[in-house]
């Protein structure tokens, strides 16, 4: 085993060291430079060394969201040599206890919210966790509303100079990111320290970023999007902002205010900012980098927000939590338009490093022009589901003739005619739906209706579900203007009739998830509450 050189966060404690005076981070209405959190995060790390329960798994839950104690307990964590496992206060308790109980984990870190979540979260848990509240003054008073736990507040703290630099193994778990899973029990992604390390190297050669730089936290602590946020930007010397609620109502503003140099958010965020006008051409001056993930990036959004940020280059990147945040990427053109199909941004090519499979269902690789699954191959790959070796075996293959595992996104893409081309997004599998005996791309229809409402913020879905599919298409817009009667009208002019959704559903804004994206299961919630 070799030092913390080998670990996720050794880029942090490098910069730590050349660039002690810097910020670091913004969060929570607090400023910390590099050596202030260096130092809280070693106070952490001394507490786990001392006061962790023994044996495996090494794992931490940090249940926290955008303060101080979410980021020093992820970089504590790492330097006491554990692996971390994000919690997000945003959640009811009962969802958050379901993760902390599959992790297994014997130790916590909360911030002020999340401790008073944690009477109701621990209920049921086993004795004996370690709870670390780093700001709480009366870690007496919380200890009694946990009995059977150990809790340490801000005075039980180590000094920083207690902690001791762990070994770390590369191939050693780096977090343990829980996911929705299809069964409503969520899966555990396990990422290591080195194919976390590999993504981290590869960004911030791309986008050279340095101590200058400052970044935007817009993604929850369980969406894995804030590995990037976080680890790239400290590997780097820069400084990661984090916005507060009022700010999120206008952060269009905060961009300028805060000095932001790379913006970094779920398409959905940027679509919501357009229609408020917060898109005006030259907006953002002062962004080098303008970058999404998460959902299909319309084509439309990418070049208003060029426009916006006209001294930045616009990206669209695509990766699953299993593959390490991004594993194919795109340079938005806005010369050639960039048009792929659907009216979408294509992902691009793969990081270097990674190889892209485009495969049909015997997992062989289609022809040119063809469509199929994509699967990922490379040192992102995850080492698979936390205690799941089932659901492993399935999304982490060896396909015939190939030697390394690939991992099955679920996601499908048309291979390139060209090799050099770039792959375009066609949907998700499980988008394709079927209606009376005929299958039918929801992506396909989300873009005729972008077409022709002029909105950006569009979401289909096949409802009610029967035995052999679903009865039709349920079609939402948000935005203002928008004639639903009209809107299916003109679509029964460039749709097949089976393809045309049975209802169009007007509202304000769709609901976004934890993760920024639409909230299709809130949307399929609402129809089955007419029924």
């Amino acid at each position: 085993m070799t030092a913390l050189a080998d670990s996720l966060s050794s880029g942090f404690v490098s910069s730590a060291d050349r660039f002690a005076d810097r910020p670091a981070l913004h969060a929570g209405g607090e400023s910390l430079s590099y050596a202030k959190l260096l130092d809280r995060s070693a106070a952490i790390a001394a507490a786990l060394q001392r006061d962790a329960p023994g044996g495996e798994p090494a794992l931490v839950g940090v249940l926290a969201h955008r303060t101080v104690p979410q980021f020093s307990g992820v970089l504590g964590t790492h330097m006491a040599g554990h692996a971390y496992v994000p919690l997000n206060t945003t959640f009811p308790p009962e969802r958050t206890r379901l993760m902390l109980e599959r992790s297994e984990a014997r130790a916590l870190v909360a911030d002020a919210t999340g401790a008073e979540q944690l009477p109701a979260v621990l209920g049921g848990i086993a004795p004996g966790m370690l709870v670390i509240a780093p700001d709480h003054p009366d870690p007496a008073g919380l200890a009694a509303r946990l009995p059977g736990h150990r809790v340490l507040g801000a005075p039980d703290l180590p000094d920083p100079d207690r902690w001791s630099v762990p070994a770390i193994e590369p191939r050693g778990l780096a977090y343990v990111m829980f996911t929705s899973g299809s069964t409503g029990t969520p899966k555990g992604v396990m990422i290591s320290h080195a194919g976390g390390r590999h993504y981290v190297d590869r960004m911030v050669e791309r986008y050279g970023l340095t101590e200058q730089d400052r970044c935007s936290q817009m993604f929850e602590p369980t969406f894995d999007v804030s590995v990037f946020d976080m680890f790239c930007a400290w590997q780097a010397g820069a400084c990661v902002c984090c916005p507060d609620r009022r700010t999120l109502l206008k952060p269009g503003a905060w961009i300028r205010d805060a000095g932001l140099t790379l913006w970094f958010s779920a398409p959905s965020l940027g679509v919501i900012m357009r229609r408020l006008g917060q898109l005006k051409p030259g907006s953002f001056p002062g962004l080098r980098w303008s970058l999404f993930a998460g959902e299909a990036l319309p084509v439309e959004l990418a070049q208003a927000w060029q426009e916006a940020a006209p001294q930045s280059i616009v990206e669209n990147l695509y990766g699953p939590t299993e593959a390490t945040v991004v594993c194919v990427l795109h340079r938005f053109d806005p010369a050639r338009g960039d048009d792929g199909e659907q009216g979408t941004v294509p992902i691009g090519h793969p990081v270097p490093g990674m190889t892209a499979l485009i495969a049909g269902e015997d997992l062989r690789e289609v022809a040119p022009g063809d469509t199929g699954e994509l699967l990922i191959a490379g040192p992102q790959v995850a080492l698979g589901y936390w205690r799941d070796p089932q659901r492993t075996a399935e999304a982490f293959v060896t396909p015939p003739g190939r030697d390394a595992v690939h991992y099955r996104t679920g996601d499908r893409v048309r291979r390139p005619l060209d090799p050099d081309g770039s792959m375009p997004y066609l949907g998700r599998a499980d988008q394709q739906v079927k209606v009376h005996g005929v299958r039918i791309e929801l992506g396909e229809v989300e873009a005729a209706i972008r077409r022709e409402s002029g909105s950006q913020s569009v979401a289909c879905v096949g409802w009610p579900e029967t035995a052999t599919g679903y009865d039709g298409i349920e079609a939402f817009v948000g935005g203002d203007g928008v004639d639903s009667d009209h809107l299916r009208s003109r679509l029964r002019e460039s749709l097949p009739r089976h393809m045309v959704p049975r209802r169009v559903h007007v509202l304000d804004e769709l609901p976004l998830n934890a993760n920024g994206k639409v909230d299709r299961r809130a949307l399929i919630a609402t129809l089955d509450g007419e029924g």
